[in-house]
């Protein structure tokens, strides 16, 4: 890393279905160098301070530990997994790999083009209070994250019409997450159920068309429909992640 600029503390929170546990992480790092002086005006965080407190290589396992399995929620994901890895390559640990990390830089960016994409921002927009940080300590930061990630992510899930002609997915809470609404449920489809008896002349019919395109029909929709269920019913494990460092930028 330029000019050995180093992690100073550590941030996170997890969240399993959306839903915060109440477990985290959270630890300030010795970086074993001086800290910028505009980075301390950002988390207050000093060389005084932290010099006391262990170096990253002596939490590494717990912290991997921690993030295991899941994956990471991280703001301006790219500047941080640079630290992390550089954190983590010297000791010969797995470094983070991009492709299980959720940048909501860029989501953010995507969903609302051309306006203020940092994390005061999308907290403002999101109605989420501020007045417990001052400073932006890193596991403040990352409750806000997992607050901020969970309304994007509800707004944006919380109902999809599929056009059957155009072939694609249309968002209807597109006009909920502009006005601020937190969408705490998905609206059920109707559902009409077969009777045994319907459902077995139904079957019977089948057998005397040759090639029926119900018989794809049916293969095809049970595939989806236990792939389906096997989502529903999986935990999908995630982590916000923030971290400090001993400089802002590089």
């Amino acid at each position: 890393m330029k000019d050995g600029h180093r992690i100073i503390e550590i941030g996170c929170v997890e969240l399993i279905d959306r839903n915060r546990t109440g477990r985290f992480f959270h630890t300030y790092v010795n970086p074993e160098r001086s800290i910028d002086s505009f980075a301390f005006a950002v988390h207050g965080i000093s060389e005084e301070f932290v010099r006391n407190h262990k170096t990253f290589s002596l939490i590494a396992r717990e912290f991997l530990d921690f993030i295991k399995d899941s994956r990471l929620v991280i703001h301006n994901a790219d500047f941080d997994i640079r630290f992390i890895n550089h954190e983590l390559a010297p000791l010969g640990l797995p470094l983070i790999e991009k492709n299980n990390v959720i940048d909501t830089l860029l989501l953010a960016r995507k969903k609302f083009p051309g306006s203020p994409a940092s994390l005061d921002a999308l907290c403002r927009r999101f109605n989420v209070s501020l007045k417990e940080r001052d400073k932006h300590g890193a596991l403040v930061d990352a409750e806000l994250l997992a607050v901020v990630y969970v309304m994007m992510q509800k707004a944006v899930q919380a109902r999809m019409v599929f056009d059957t002609h155009t072939k694609k997915y249309q968002s209807i809470a597109e006009d909920a997450l502009l006005n601020n609404l937190e969408l705490d449920f998905i609206q059920e489809q109707r559902r009409f159920v077969l009777s045994n008896s319907e459902k077995q002349n139904h079957e019977e019919m089948l057998k005397k068309i040759k090639n029926s395109i119900w018989e794809k029909i049916n293969k095809n929709c049970t595939l989806k429909c236990n792939k389906a269920w096997i989502f529903k019913n999986s935990l999908h494990k995630d982590i916000s992640l923030q971290i400090n460092k001993s400089v802002t930028k590089i």
